[in-house]
Parts: structure tokens; C-alpha cells; sequence
């Protein structure tokens, strides 16, 4: 059981000022500095500094602060699990599950599918979201778990690979060029700034000293199936993983135009926060995934 320092100090952690920190917990700022000061005796380690009009963890304030905030999501849930064992306690609590949108479109049907075949008494929340939103879920404790595509703080999140995907350039029409710099002369259809897709084409032409300003035009949209849509009408090339983009190649209505200079693979990957307790459960479930999705 965290008792109340804990909380206070990792609402200072996430307010970034010990003033907020009272006024988000309802008690006084003399009332957060004893507690982060008790903290700090028993660890023997100052916790904050100073950072302008706030205060910032310290290298041990951060490392504590991935430790305790694992071990408050993670009793949340226990506590959850133990009220269902009551004679008059709910349903198991689900697994809160968060997903990509080229995971949630592409990918989780058919697990998700396989798995309530394997376990039809159990619950399960999905969530959709880019990576970074997902991350940010996970760590305020409203997902246990996410099926990603782009980066993450490895530091801060522990991982598993689920697979490893190509991603590849489509247009409606056309053939694979020997270099990127051949499509520059077209309008990229992109995802939206935050998400893995994006992300990953970003740091790949950045490698070779370019962006996506170095396209004729470009245009966002933040959904899969639009920008498919554009791109099979002849509004410009897109680049996303063959997994979400396998139907229309089969059919046709999309061709593949990698350059073979710019051919790309990334992993998707089950992440959850470092240090949680329930880590073998969710490798256990990731294996049992892996076997239905080969």
C-alpha cells in the first residue's frame, strides 16, 4: 500500500511546482514540502531542484518517479482484480489495451478476434491513438499496455517485438525509382505529426538530408483510409506499412513504388511501463499473440 507522501511527491513531479501540487491534492504548500522531505531523508537523496518559478526531478527524483508512479498504476489495478473476488464484486476488470492506428486498423481485428476465441469470458478496452498519446496513457495509468509503431522512451517503457513490418511508398500509379529524391517532385500525403508513420518517414529522409517540405506539396490527414483514397484518386504518393496497404496492391487500385534506396523495415511492439509487476503477463499474452497472427 503507497501511502500519501508517495502521491504528494509525484504530483509535484507531474505539476513540476510544489504550489500546484497543494492546490490539485487540497492541502497546504508547508504540508508538500514535509512530505517530499521525508522522502528525501529516508532515500537520502534530494529529490528536486530548482527550475525557474518550479522545481524538476532530480536524476534520483526521475528514477523514483518511474519506480512509484509503476507501482501506483499497478496497484490501482490490483485493487481492481481483489474487489472481484468478493462474493459481491464485478466482472474480472479488463485489460486496457491502446493501439496505433495502423495496429487498430490492420493488425488488432484478427488478435483480438483469435483471443476472445481463446479466453470468450474475458475484457478487453481498446484505445486508439499515435504513439505519442499512447505513451502518455499508459502513464497516467488509463492503459496497461499498447501495440505501437513509432519511438519511445525505452527508459521509461519496457518491450517486447510483436513483428516487423516493410513500409513502403504507393502511388496510383508508377514504378519503384532507384532513389526517393525521383518522388520529390510529387505531393506526399502524410499522417498527422505525432503519429509512428510519420515519424519514421520523417527520421528516414532527415538521414539523407531531407523533409517533407522537399516534396512539390504535402498535405496531412489523420486517417489511413483517406489517405489511400487520395492516393488511389491520383492526389500524390504516401508512405505506409504494406500491412495497411496489402488489399488495394493485391487489387490493383494501389502500386508499390519504393525506391530501392529508401526500403525500410520497422518493428510494432507491446510496450508498458518499466518495473510494473505484471510484465510476465503481458510477454505471456504478447507469445500467445505471436503464435495466432503466424
Amino acid at each position: 500500500m503507497l501511502d500519501y507522501r508517495t502521491h504528494t511527491f509525484l504530483t509535484v513531479c507531474r505539476t513540476g511546482s510544489f504550489t500546484r501540487a497543494a492546490q490539485e491534492l487540497h492541502i497546504t504548500q508547508p504540508a508538500v514540502s514535509q512530505h517530499v522531505r521525508q522522502l528525501e531523508r529516508h532515500y537520502g537523496q534530494a529529490l528536486f531542484a530548482k527550475a525557474g518559478r518550479g522545481v524538476e526531478p532530480t536524476a534520483a527524483g526521475r528514477l523514483l518517479y518511474r519506480e512509484l508512479d509503476a507501482l501506483v498504476n499497478d496497484e490501482h489495478r490490483l485493487r481492481e482484480e481483489l474487489a472481484a473476488l468478493q462474493p459481491s464484486g464485478t466482472a474480472r476488470p479488463p485489460l486496457h489495451l491502446g493501439c496505433t492506428r495502423t495496429v487498430a486498423d490492420f493488425v488488432a481485428p484478427g488478435l483480438l478476434a483469435a483471443h476472445l476465441r481463446r479466453h470468450p469470458n474475458e475484457r478487453l478496452l481498446m484505445r486508439t491513438g499515435n504513439t505519442a498519446e499512447l505513451v502518455g496513457l499508459i502513464d497516467c495509468g488509463e492503459l496497461d499496455f499498447a501495440l505501437v509503431e513509432g519511438s519511445f522512451d525505452r527508459e521509461v517503457f519496457e518491450n517486447e517485438r510483436f513483428s516487423t513490418e516493410p513500409f513502403v511508398a504507393v502511388a496510383a500509379t508508377g514504378e519503384r525509382p532507384a532513389s526517393v529524391t525521383e518522388l520529390l517532385g510529387s505531393r506526399l500525403i502524410l499522417r498527422e505529426a505525432g503519429s509512428g508513420t510519420r515519424e519514421i518517414l520523417e527520421r528516414n529522409l532527415a538521414a539523407r538530408d531531407l523533409g517533407v517540405t522537399d516534396f512539390a506539396g504535402f498535405i496531412e490527414i489523420a486517417s489511413i483510409p483517406a489517405i489511400k483514397a487520395c492516393v488511389a484518386a491520383g492526389a500524390g504518393v504516401s508512405f505506409l506499412y504494406r500491412v495497411a496497404v496489402a488489399d488495394e496492391l493485391a487489387a490493383g487500385t494501389l502500386v508499390d513504388v519504393t525506391p530501392v534506396d529508401f526500403a525500410l523495415e520497422h518493428d510494432f511492439s507491446l510496450i508498458w511501463q518499466r518495473g510494473s509487476h505484471y510484465a510476465s503477463r503481458y510477454r505471456a499474452l504478447l507469445r500467445e499473440w505471436s503464435r495466432s497472427s503466424m
